[in-house]
């Protein structure tokens, strides 16, 4: 049975992106098609930021993506052996959160340690620290379509027809593929199980309109596969 993810593809150590693995285990056939890209914003007064631990009680990363801008910062301002040598020591003396275990794992390799991680959905993570700092918010990326999204969905469409399922991974992601997704399935989307990796999309997915067949239950690539393998082959479960 062929399912569709609306993500980019990101390989794990077996060279393999988990999502797909996940969901092959399940006797399912995935497919990814990347429809966001991003554009980093406000580097230089992050950077600045960065460099004065001792202003700030901690630091939130919301997404993969904030990791890449403090790697970006690091690199561009010459700041990677002064980040090795004493800003990493300073930051680990203060409460890391992020959002998921992907964004851990990045977090992780840059040399920090991590919590809130298990809380599994920014909701839940912003109830476990919204008591503890007082927090400011700096936006360094934002959200565009994917120039490929089209021509991708268009080829996907053509070569394996209307897939039982589509997973959405973000309300932007909706936002963006939605209309094409309608045009290609036409009253065949009626057969497509709609599926949100968290509360957050599942909201987006309602507003629209659209049947939410599963949210899973953490935004990971164990659990999606459980949701999905519940709403497709109920009587393997």
């Amino acid at each position: 049975m062929k399912v569709l993810l609306l993500k980019d593809a990101k390989e794990d150590g077996s060279g393999q992106d988990p999502y797909i693995r996940e969901l092959g285990l399940c006797g399912l056939e995935a497919t990814l098609i990347p429809v966001l890209s991003f554009e980093f914003l406000c580097l230089p007064s992050f950077s600045e930021k960065l460099s004065h631990p001792e202003d700030y009680g901690g630091l939130i990363f919301t997404s993969p993506r904030a990791v890449e801008a403090v790697e970006l910062c690091l690199q561009e301002d010459n700041k990677t052996e002064v980040w090795k040598k004493s800003l990493k020591e300073k930051w680990n003396a203060k409460s890391v959160y992020v959002v998921g275990n992907a964004t851990a794992s990045l977090v992780n390799k840059i040399g920090l340690d991590t919590e809130g991680e298990s809380c599994g959905n920014a909701e839940k993570l912003a109830e476990y620290i919204c008591s503890r700092i007082p927090m400011e918010s700096l936006t360094v990326y934002q959200k565009i379509p994917h120039p490929g999204i089209q021509v991708n969905l268009n080829s996907y469409y053509s070569q394996q027809g209307v897939p039982a399922s589509i997973t959405f991974f973000s309300p932007s992601g909706l936002t963006y593929s939605l209309k094409h997704i309608q045009e290609l399935s036409g009253d065949n989307i009626h057969q497509i199980k709609f599926v949100a990796i968290g509360p957050t999309t599942a909201r987006a997915l309602a507003a629209q309109g659209l049947p939410v067949s599963c949210t899973a239950t953490s935004p990971t690539p164990h659990a999606l596969a459980a949701g999905i393998r519940t709403v497709l082959q109920p009587h393997n479960c």
